[in-house]
């Protein structure tokens, strides 16, 4: 057979996106400095000119244009589990362009824009789709080479489109554009599957198979291209394309045409089993069935070949069985039905689909095992938070016992008129601090921070707040017509993520509040404790010596505790700097774990590990809690038996009572120094969240404010594209007439009148009326022979003639054609008397109605008009 078009599927056109921007901004937010950060960014370049490469040109049909497009395909498959694409995270936001719809005068083809990577890739899987056919389709099929890559090619588009169908909705979340929806790519796979098929078929029939199996493979093709046509003509979206208009008959013809190839392959099948009966009537179904080819499609597919094959069997086969055979001719339904061998399917699609495929960021761990790290290293944080505040409040609760029981100075103080030498070593530390103008000066900077983290934050929200503001107007202007998502759903957990910093603040400004008052409260005694030692003295009254308590075993008793407090205190110190200086990666871990399980059970895997490494830390935690706790009785024990022996007078009580407040004031200012450098600390590291968030909302609002522009645009041409008003009003000529009277409505319109020029020539003057007689006048009944007819009762109305030597502005004849079959056709009534064309009365082609021609009138012949039913007759002017 001769060879037969094959379908291929157009591209879709991308906008230009720089990739390399948004993921090399999240890549320096996610990763901390260094070689591997620079390395991704690198790589993130490397992605941008690929998509470029792949999609910012036209492409040439092939291989290796379709290896460009399948290693972007890849390479965005490698990093959806590696980068979160979405609204409100790494916000890209893909447009793409309707690969069949035409558009129109006054806007582009339909697009859509959307911030997902599951659109891209579904996007870029069409195109591969798409260049796949278009390959396919250039092959040259006179060789086992370029058969076996058609067959390849088409079966890879059948299931990329296949695929589409199948993620299309889940990927998107929305409606897609008509070209990738799933009814279009449905028929699309359909299509490419019976091609596949029908180069099998040429395969078979080249390297002259048995005819059973041709047929067979025939009879399967022509099952596919039938259920790919019955696709395209029972979906209600598919018919208003274009592409699918053209289509229509191509699938239709070589539905017909496979079928016509099974049948007459069959034939030869019963011919060679003596069955001649059937080979005729198999003959014949062919001939009927390519007949129906090359009167309805012949335009679209040229058959000439085919069917002068077929033909010769027939005729051969007819006169064999006449003069030989006489075997009955069956039926059509009598006829055995053929069988069907299907040799294609459609090409799962596993990535990489790209025999060159490297992975880009090969290094990087994928989202899921970022974030499982994340929360762990949250975890951790918590567990060496969580202890080392334990062992701090068991410090400050020493501490705060020591100083209610005055101690080590109440042991210390034996001439009563010194300062203890702990006083004076507490007095020494706090001066080498700063004293109190350290805490002043942290307190002062307090405000400017809390103000610098207020104001960030506040601005933040302000861009949504403005974005959403706009976005509200908008969906209240268009309603319907304002399809994206609204920006008070999309700005949640951003919103959230912003009430929970305005908490975090707050917090902070209470326990701001409580460290300034717990200073006001003791800043007096720590300003006592920054004097001299003469002054701090003098400030700190006289009592009688204790001079008898000196050796005495309470005071050795007491001595030796405080000192194994001392030692307990210095081991928790030496504890904490442990517990924050263990370092561990648990990459490793989850990376194996969601390569064998394909998930991560991140809270067990952490807390097993956690467990494993702090676990004999948290153990040396509470043995020094408990260690201390037993410490505190005993010395709290030998304190009542030492104030027993201790002589007692308000001297005494006054002194014992100063000494006890400055260690009291030693306490506080270095816990207070702490929690103010804590707190610098704390604004200082928010601020750097707080402008990755601003960051974060910028770059969501101008996303959206992308997207706005863009999706206005296109309203704006979509309305541009509708109708202005309902009907357009007729002009006057079609409405009134001659006479000022308007006609009743005709139901089809009215073409508007023929003009003609003033310089074209007269034609020449009117032949006289010929003599009819009586006999082959139709209107012998009703005027005597050799006059004119009587004019009708009812005349048409009369048209002025032009002024004389002016030409006429338009031909005076009727304002719509005469030919039959036109949708506003009426039968103009010509005059019987003059009629150079007359026809006798067994042929006219319709009755003639009689009527005056009008004074200086040009003659009108009848031009001749496609599909008039009669040839015209030469005019012979009578001499």
């Amino acid at each position: 057979m001769a060879m037969t078009n094959f379908i291929s599927v157009q591209l879709k056109k991308a906008s230009e996106v720089d990739l390399a921007k948004p993921l090399c901004k999240f890549i320096q937010q996610s990763y901390p400095g260094g070689d591997a950060q620079a390395e991704h960014c690198r790589a993130a370049e490397e992605l941008s000119k690929l998509r470029k490469s792949a999609l910012g040109r036209p492409l040439d049909k092939h291989e290796s244009a379709l290896e460009t497009l399948l290693r972007y395909y890849d390479q965005l498959c490698s990093i959806e589990p590696k980068f979160p694409f979405s609204e409100n995270q790494v916000c890209v936001t893909f447009t793409w362009k309707d690969a069949f719809d035409k558009g129109s005068l006054f806007g582009g083809s339909a697009k859509l824009a959307l911030a997902s990577l599951g659109y891209e890739k579904t996007c870029v899987l069409f195109n591969c789709g798409a260049l796949a056919s278009q390959i396919a389709a250039e092959q040259n099929l006179d060789n086992d080479e370029g058969l076996k890559a058609a067959a390849k090619h088409y079966q890879f588009a059948s299931g990329a489109f296949q695929h589409i169908k199948d993620t299309v909705l889940s990927a998107l979340n929305r409606e897609p554009t008509v070209d990738i929806s799933p009814d279009t790519v449905g028929t699309l796979s359909l299509i490419m599957l019976a091609q596949a098929q029908e180069v099998f078929f040429l395969k078979a029939t080249r390297d002259k198979m048995k005819d059973g199996i041709i047929a067979k493979l025939a009879n399967q093709a022509a099952d596919y291209y039938g259920d790919a046509y019955k696709q395209c003509q029972y979906k209600d979206t598919l018919p208003k394309y274009f592409y699918f208009q053209e289509v229509f008959p191509v699938l239709a013809a070589k539905h017909c045409i496979m079928q016509a190839n099974a049948e007459y392959h069959q034939s030869i099948l019963a011919k060679q089993q003596k069955k001649f009966g059937e080979e005729i009537g198999r003959l014949q179904h062919a001939a009927d069935l390519v007949k129906t080819v090359a009167s309805r499609y012949d335009e679209y597919i040229n058959i000439k070949d085919l069917v002068d094959k077929i033909n010769r069997a027939l005729t051969a086969a007819k006169k064999d069985n006449d003069f030989i055979y006489h075997d009955r001719v069956p039926d059509l339904k009598d006829l055995e039905s053929i069988g069907k061998a299907s040799l294609v399917k459609s090409t799962p699609v596993v990535v990489p689909l790209s025999q060159k495929f490297n992975d880009l960021f090969e290094k990087m761990v994928p989202l899921q095992v970022q974030q499982s790290v994340s929360i762990c290293n949250q975890r951790k944080a918590d567990l060496v938070n969580r202890s080392i505040a334990q062992m701090r409040e068991a410090t400050n609760l020493a501490n705060g016992v020591l100083a209610s029981l005055n101690l080590p100075a109440a042991i210390e103080d034996v001439s009563g008129d010194t300062v203890p030498q702990s006083i004076l070593n507490k007095s020494k530390s706090v001066i080498e601090q700063g004293g109190i103008q350290t805490v002043d000066q942290l307190i002062k900077d307090l405000p400017e921070l809390l103000q610098r983290n207020k104001e960030i934050l506040d601005e933040s929200l302000r861009l949504l707040d403005e974005e959403e503001a706009t976005d509200n107007d908008l969906r209240t202007k268009f309603k319907e017509r304002w399809q994206r998502t609204p920006s008070n759903e999309l700005y949640k957990p951003l919103r959230t993520e912003g009430a929970n910093y305005h908490n975090i603040l707050n917090r902070a400004v209470q326990a701001d509040g409580q460290v300034k008052e717990r200073y006001q409260a003791h800043r007096d005694t720590i300003a006592l404790l920054c004097k001299p030692e003469s002054e701090l003295n003098a400030a700190i009254p006289s009592a009688n010596p204790a001079k008898t308590l000196q050796g005495s075993e309470v005071v050795n008793v007491l001595r030796t505790l405080l000192a194994n407090l001392d030692e307990v205190k210095k081991e928790r110190e030496q504890l904490e700097n442990d517990l924050k200086s263990v370092n561990f990666d648990m990459t490793s871990k989850f990376l194996t774990a969601l390569v064998q399980d394909g998930a991560i059970n991140e809270e067990a895997i952490s807390v097993t590990e956690l467990d494993k490494i702090y676990g004999s830390y948290t153990q040396k935690v509470q043995e020094s809690l408990k260690k201390q706790e037993e410490l505190l009785k005993n010395i709290q024990n030998a304190h009542q038996d030492f104030s027993k022996m201790k002589q007692s007078n308000n001297e005494s009580n006054l002194r014992e009572e100063v000494l006890k407040n400055l260690a009291v004031a030693n306490d506080n200012f270095v816990e207070l120094v702490a929690n103010l450098k804590e707190g610098t600390k704390f604004y200082n590291e928010l601020t750097e969240i707080l402008l990755k968030f601003q960051n974060k909302c910028s770059d969501i609002v101008f996303a959206r404010k992308t997207e706005r522009d863009e999706l206005l645009k296109d309203l704006q041409q979509s309305i541009a594209r509708e109708p202005s008003a309902p009907s357009i009003p007729l002009p006057t000529y079609q409405t009134t007439s001659a006479g000022g009277n308007k006609p009743a409505a005709s139901p089809t319109p009215t073409p508007a009148p023929r003009t003609m020029v003033g310089t074209k020539p007269q034609p020449p003057a009117r032949p006289p009326p010929p003599v009819i007689s009586a006999a082959s006048s139709p209107s012998s009944a009703s005027a005597p022979p050799g006059t004119p007819a009587a004019p009708a009762a009812s005349p048409a109305p009369a048209v002025s003639a032009p002024a004389a030597g002016a030409a006429p502005s338009q031909a005076q004849g009727p304002p719509y054609p005469t030919y039959p079959g036109y949708p506003g056709y009426c039968q103009m009534p010509m005059p019987m008397g003059y009629n150079p064309y007359m026809y006798g009365q067994y042929n006219l082609p319709y009755a003639p109605s009689p009527v005056y021609q009008t004074p200086g009138q040009a003659p009108y012949p009848a031009p001749q008009q496609p599909g008039y039913p009669f040839p015209q007759q030469p005019y012979y002017p009578q001499q």
